[in-house]
């Protein structure tokens, strides 16, 4: 064996990372339906605050810019 306990150790910290983080999918108790409103809430919510951005002189477009870093 070239690689000795290397795969267990992987296996042990993968396992112990994917048991630490919780997961946001459909453990957050809500039906389908009040998923739905939730979510189309945020995307109102965020629609609106980028025009108010864009009315008060922030990017107009919502592009990046010559200058940004993404």
């Amino acid at each position: 064996m070239t690689r000795g306990n290397q795969r267990e150790r992987d296996r042990e910290r993968s396992q112990s990372r994917s048991s630490g983080k919780g997961s946001k999918g459909k453990d957050d108790g809500l039906t389908p339906e009040q998923r739905r409103e939730r979510d189309a809430k945020a995307l109102q919510e965020k629609a609106a605050k980028k025009a108010a951005q864009a009315s008060a002189g922030g990017e107009p477009s919502g592009g990046k810019g010559k200058n940004d870093k993404k």
